[in-house]
């Protein structure tokens, strides 16, 4: 019965919610497009790099990696502090050391407005906050070059540092069937229909009310009026902990965004060898 209500209850609403975003009520698709096209709040991201340059780092910034990297990417001398020169480059497995002088400033997802973080389940949702994390790598995949390129930080002595770049195939990803899947995901629409489960777990923004928000149910064909928006094309992915991904059933793609407070959670699940998205979290 919970489901049925659910239901009448979308349909009452769908023009008005599908003209909302998830958490700041701006218009958005509901066709995923590519990062090109994405209408990125750089007013908001210049402004927030500018804050950062012009203010010194606070010593508490190096306990969450979330607080330094926001720093490191907008921070000049910072970055220029906290980077081992000269910088050790794997290439494709061709090592190379890039010297001071040639490093160019890395600005990472802040010129992009968003990052993306992808979790083997719900518990590791925690590892950002993890005071004790000593070990971080900043992904940037891209889908047209089918490559990677990471950059490997690590706490020494209490600091924040980037010691090291690898560049690599996206085949060679250890994540790289799931990437796979997920770019198809979102440049596929037909493909997409397909990869829906038949009930969706929802939860959101109450249409009705800012501060309240609405759970339930929505059938396969429901999803798509109620999809946010999903980067294609590059992602800038934070992955915390030496440890890799894990042969697992269940992915957590999560879309944070930086200056605007965006952020959506899809849970995709292997069902009967596919995936599928199971629940949706805005």
């Amino acid at each position: 019965m919970r489901k049925f209500v659910f239901v009448v209850f979308c349909m009452s609403f769908m023009m008005l919610f599908v003209g909302t975003g998830c958490t700041d009520k701006k218009a958005t698709s509901t066709e995923p497009v590519s990062v090109d096209s994405m209408l990125v709040d750089s007013l908001g991201t210049d402004s927030m790099e500018a804050l950062i340059e012009d203010e010194p780092m606070p010593k508490a910034a190096d306990e969450l990696f979330d607080d330094f990297i926001f720093n490191y990417a907008a921070n000049r001398r910072l970055q220029t502090d906290r980077t081992d020169y000269p910088v050790s480059v794997d290439t494709y497995g061709k090592l190379s050391r890039v010297e001071k002088s040639k490093w160019g400033m890395e600005h990472f997802f802040m010129r992009q407005g968003y990052y993306t973080l992808i979790f083997n389940n719900a518990k590791q949702l925690d590892v950002v906050k993890d005071t004790a994390i000593g070990n971080v790598y900043v992904e940037r995949i891209s889908f047209a070059k089918k490559q990677v390129k990471r950059w490997l930080f690590n706490r020494v002595l209490g600091l924040w540092k980037m010691q090291g770049v690898k560049i690599m195939p996206l085949a060679k990803h250890e994540d790289a069937a799931f990437l796979k899947f997920y770019n198809r995901f979102v440049t596929d629409s037909t493909y997409r229909s397909f990869a829906i489960a038949e009930s969706v777990v929802f939860s959101g923004p109450d249409p009705e009310d800012d501060f309240s928000r609405m759970t339930g149910e929505l059938m396969a064909e429901q999803v798509p009026m109620f999809l946010p928006w999903m980067p294609s094309g590059t992602l800038y992915n934070i992955h915390y902990g030496d440890q890799p991904y894990k042969p697992s059933n269940t992915r957590i793609f999560v879309v944070r965004g930086i200056a605007n407070g965006i952020e959506s959670e899809f849970t995709f699940q292997k069902i009967s060898g596919a995936w599928m998205l199971t629940k949706l979290n805005t």
